[in-house]
């Protein structure tokens, strides 16, 4: 079936939320309250299985959230965020500190090995704020992470204790745990939302250590939870190069009742891709699919 984009109702008003914690390939920190707009105005718990930077949960602040995600050193973050947001700082500044005392992409170079050589949230934290673009990428065959130094200086400790603060409010209600994403589907019970977020078929294969999964068999994960009565909102790929592809997926008939098209802007990805080239026709949008009205 090809579904429709079309507005059926204004949506809602949403305050934005500038305040990125992770940098992320596929970060919805600018547009995430568009997607929120949509969401119900009543729900029960929120969860969010591909969680990634958390953007949309921490526009959301929901009274009840499950944050999850396969990738153990990016939700290890989100834990320790939780559990001790002090020491989130402590690994942050540390890097930080070393950075600004030495050659900086000598410095990022030995951050990544460190990484290389055993994967670690505390790595993984700084390499997200430093590295180009924020397009953290590894190679499929080793989970080698990949990515260049970034040519911006990554914000100061200060500036990043702020940030802690913010998010461990706006997470306060939700528990974040390591699982499948199909497992944490399956935990939405009647009256729960779901918002999606899976790596886009076309542009994010070798990226962050994404979750393998197929999305016809996300698909009819989806089709259960409507069966059961939970709300679900999916984000998945619309038009890139200004329209001129349509990644279009096939839907199968009453599964989703609304869509919208939301413009993200520049393809961070492409910036990375053509090594800063102009992206005046690279700009991309997502379809965001509901089961309900």
């Amino acid at each position: 079936m090809q579904l429709l984009l079309f507005e059926k109702d204004a949506p809602r008003h949403v305050a934005p939320f500038k305040q990125q914690l992770l940098k992320w390939v596929g970060n919805k920190q600018r547009f995430a309250h568009q997607i929120v707009s949509y969401f119900p105005k009543q729900f029960g718990s929120y969860i969010e299985p591909f969680l990634g930077s958390g953007a949309v949960l921490g526009t959301l602040a929901p009274r009840s959230g499950l944050g999850s995600d396969a990738f153990a050193p990016l939700i290890e973050i989100w834990q320790t965020l939780h559990s001790s947001p002090e020491l989130l700082l402590a690994w942050y500044r540390e890097r930080w500190d070393a950075m600004m005392d030495g050659e900086k992409t000598a410095v990022y170079e030995r951050i990544k090995a460190s990484y290389n050589r055993n994967p670690n949230p505390a790595d993984l934290l700084f390499l997200s704020r430093s590295c180009y673009g924020g397009v953290v990428r590894f190679r499929k065959a080793d989970g080698y992470m990949s990515t260049p130094c970034g040519v911006h200086r990554p914000v100061a400790p200060d500036d990043f204790a702020k940030r802690i603060r913010i998010w461990s409010k706006r997470t306060v209600n939700c528990e974040f745990r390591r699982m499948d994403y199909k497992d944490a589907l399956r935990e939405a019970k009647r009256g729960d939302l779901v918002y999606c977020d899976p790596p886009y078929l076309h542009t994010q294969r070798i990226l962050y250590g994404a979750q393998e999964f197929s999305i016809t068999e996300l698909i009819e994960e989806i089709g259960r939870c409507k069966r059961r009565g939970v709300f679900v909102a999916l984000s998945i790929d619309g038009t890139k190069k200004s329209g001129r592809i349509d990644c279009d997926i096939p839907l199968p008939d009453g599964l989703f009742e609304r869509a919208v098209l939301v413009n993200c802007g520049r393809s961070m990805l492409r910036r990375f891709q053509m090594d800063g080239k102009s992206l005046e026709e690279e700009v991309v949008a997502d379809r965001l699919l509901l089961t309900y009205s």
